[in-house]
């Protein structure tokens, strides 16, 4: 029998790395490259080989597959990320894997799409919305992925899991609301899909209260301490400034404490202020922040199961899912003084 037909019919461990180096003219090692994703391959010669290697079937023998999630960042310096870890490797456990952290940056240094290819986990979590080349070759080599909490919007087929960003900017303004707060300003991030969302919330229920969105109480920063310090200082130069604010994240919130020590108010007593994200610095704060929990740990377990989930092929409810955030209420908000 011809030993291409063999190969071909014989399952997917019935040719070995030789053959297929002797089918594409190279050397064993130039495959091993290939299967591991590594460079020092042209892209003709890859190309050859990959094809050859889906042509005859060729996989990796399961004794020595790991069994790991990969979860990927764009930088490791946020307070969030051990939040994010800490979700992500209790489902990883429960699923019987292990978790690999990597950096995916713009450096040589920084770890690359080839590193994780060559890894070969079970699975991806990306921290930043994933490129689509980069997409691209982890569908080619059968590698499913999930995009954790997308900064923009995601195209759709791509798996994300997020949280609910207008809900938590609607429970904000509410409960600044509900204190008796009617000149509530916002300060806004980045057109980011989840800033979007958050701005939408709090428009929402100063129009489901009957009241005016005033674009003067509504100023854009970047989503840092300093930012917040500067935009609430344009807030509260205002001729009537505002008598809360609600803020895109928890450091903008805190560069709002910030600008109304400089102007001599204090907070809750003068100014109330409700951030987003509950880090863990909104405890710390004084006052502890009133803030908007994003779940970031129910987040990273319910992505890896979602990516783990698509790894088996099983069939799921849905591709995008959205974890539910929660109001937390501490010492920074309190009625307006009449």
């Amino acid at each position: 029998m011809d030993s291409g037909k063999a190969a071909r019919s014989g399952g997917p461990t019935s040719v070995k790395i030789a053959h297929i180096a002797e089918l594409a003219g190279v050397s064993v090692a130039t495959v091993s490259r290939v299967l591991n994703g590594r460079p020092g391959v042209s892209d003709e010669t890859r190309a050859r080989v990959e094809e050859l290697i889906n042509e005859y079937g060729y996989r990796k023998s399961s004794d020595n597959k790991q069994r790991f999630v990969e979860l990927i960042f764009r930088e490791l310096e946020s307070m969030w990320v051990g939040e994010i870890i800490r979700g992500v490797e209790e489902a990883a456990r429960r699923n019987h894997a292990g978790v690999v952290v990597s950096k995916f940056g713009l450096h040589d240094a920084d770890a690359s799409v080839d590193d994780t290819v060559g890894r070969r986990p079970l699975c991806v979590l990306s921290v930043f919305q994933l490129p689509e080349a980069e997409r691209e070759r982890f569908k080619a080599k059968g590698i499913p992925y999930v995009v954790f909490d997308p900064v923009d919007d995601v195209p759709d087929g791509v798996p994300y899991v997020g949280a609910t960003n207008f809900k938590g900017g609607q429970s904000a303004t509410r409960h600044a609301l509900s204190l008796g707060h009617r000149r509530i300003a916002m300060i806004d991030g980045p057109d980011h899909a989840f800033c979007l969302a958050r701005a939408a919330g709090y428009r929402s229920a100063l129009e489901a209260a009957g009241l005016p969105v005033d674009p003067d109480l509504t100023v854009r920063a970047q989503l840092t301490r300093e930012g917040g310090q500067i935009a609430a200082r344009t807030l509260l130069g205002r001729p009537e400034r505002p008598t809360a604010i609600v803020t895109a994240n928890d450091m903008q919130a805190l560069g709002v404490y910030q600008a109304a020590r400089e102007a001599g108010l204090r907070v809750p007593e003068d100014l109330s202020v409700v951030g987003f994200d509950d880090m863990p610095v909104a405890v710390w704060a004084d006052p502890p922040l009133t803030t908007v929990h994003q779940p970031l740990s129910e987040m990273g377990a319910a992505a890896t199961e979602l990516a783990l989930a698509l790894g088996r092929s099983e069939r799921v409810p849905q591709l995008g899912l959205e974890v539910a955030t929660e109001l937390v209420v501490r010492q920074s908000t309190a009625p307006p003084r009449s």
